[in-house]
């Protein structure tokens, strides 16, 4: 009788709605891959010798993956936080030494029959659950200096590790967890001088830095004229004027030795300092014009134009959104915008009903990813951000990425079906 009640509570207290949006999400990623890369001498949706065919045994491979996560017991995740993180750190090392190169990074890590493994989108699950665990700890705040540290240096190992494959995408995805660290009780003003640094680094390469630096010191004049009386604001105020000021002299030689030149020639493309869609413009150009050609309904179902004779390279994987938006259309898309902003919302929902700290933080590391991937996957494909390669969740072609993120989603779920508990 008690077996049967465990059961019955297992499958109420499991959000379905979360698991069914998984399942949408994975069919529409078949669906558009099999346009993608469509072969007429392969039209089944599972032969194996097709990318559509492969991705059909990776999503199978994700739903046995997810429901084996749901049977296990919450407390071994917590108690293994420590395990997952050192052995994908471990493979992380491990792919430096003998991973295969694929597009100048060596990030792959091949185990046989054509499939790769990459260990670096496993490491976002692992860096997420160690965090949750760390933070969740008794009598931590991130608030401390030392606390703070410790928790940054749970995020920057494996992103050192990372960038030296180099997989610039998958490194810059880590700095998502800073919405995590805030949530936990960073001063909002972290994250205001990280917004305000990037602004003015950006800026700096459009405008005149000495426009700028007029601009600012304006600006801190008039902002201390108004708390004249106020001496501590008055200096506060001149402080942070000088470090703006002395960051926007520094960006333009911090961008042009700091930055490698392909990775300088993508942004001024974005940025519109330099036009080159023949060159290393020319996926995002493609892009766009897919995109915009499939106006409000789209083409239709393999009728896409750029997609058909492959003028977008990499389209089943970074730029798998294009497909959507041509064959589609703009109703489509935002169909598809749509499905992401409620998984989003319903993780953010799911983290505040959790009594455990623990599944509370974890949840929002995996919102926090889920975002950084879907805002800059998107912003790639309609060209208003440089091309850095990461995939658009559960859509894009591959075993590791449909893999992580369904292993990132299901422990969630998981957590989240024990929440009258304490993990």
């Amino acid at each position: 009788m008690n077996n049967n009640h465990s059961q019955r509570s297992f499958f109420f207290n499991v959000d379905w709605v979360t698991v069914f949006l998984y399942l949408i999400f994975c069919t529409i990623g078949w669906f558009n891959i099999h346009a993608a890369v469509f072969d007429e001498k392969h039209p089944s949706f599972i032969d194996s010798n097709t990318h559509y065919g492969k991705q059909f045994i990776y999503i199978i491979a994700g739903v046995v993956v997810g429901m084996i996560i749901l049977l296990l017991e919450s407390r071994f995740i917590a108690t293994l936080a420590p395990v997952f993180y050192v052995v994908t750190t471990l493979l992380l090392i491990v792919v430096l030494v003998i991973g295969k190169n694929v597009g100048g990074n060596q990030a792959w890590i091949n185990i046989g029959g054509g499939f790769r493994l990459q260990p670096s989108e496993f490491a976002k699950f692992s860096t997420c659950l160690l965090l949750a665990r760390y933070l969740s700890s008794v009598n931590i705040k991130v608030t401390e200096v030392k606390s703070f540290f410790i928790a940054a240096a749970i995020i920057l190992f494996p992103m050192i590790l990372i960038k030296l494959q180099p997989d610039d995408g998958s490194t810059l995805v880590f700095c998502s967890l800073i919405f995590v660290l805030y949530r936990e009780g960073l001063s909002p003003y972290f994250l205001v001088t990280i917004g305000t640094m990037i602004t003015l680094f950006i800026t700096s390469q459009i405008y005149n830095e000495y426009y700028i630096m007029i601009i600012i010191v304006i600006i801190g004049a008039i902002i201390a004229y108004a708390n004249k009386r106020n001496r501590q604001a008055i200096f506060k105020t001149i402080a942070v004027v000088a470090v703006c000021v002395g960051f926007v002299f520094i960006a333009k030689p911090l961008y042009n030795h700091g930055l490698k030149q392909h990775q300088r020639a993508r942004i001024d493309v974005v940025l519109g300092i330099t036009t080159d869609s023949h060159g290393v413009g020319y996926n995002q150009n493609q892009s766009k014009i897919a995109i915009g050609s499939g106006r409000l309904w789209g083409k239709g179902y393999l009728k896409g134009t750029q997609t058909k004779y492959a003028f977008v390279p990499e389209q089943s994987t970074d730029f798998i959104f294009c497909t959507i938006g041509e064959e589609w259309g703009f109703a489509g898309s935002v169909v598809v915008l749509g499905l992401y902003l409620f998984l989003l919302l319903r993780i953010i929902f799911i983290a505040e009903r959790q009594r455990a700290p623990f599944s509370r933080i974890y949840a929002y590391g995996v919102a926090s990813v889920l975002f950084f991937h879907v805002v800059i996957n998107i912003a790639m494909a309609i060209g208003v951000m440089p091309v850095i390669g990461i995939p658009l969740p559960f859509i894009s072609y591959g075993g590791s990425s449909l893999l992580s993120f369904t292993i990132l989603l299901f422990v969630l779920i998981k957590l989240d079906s024990n929440r009258m508990g304490i993990v």
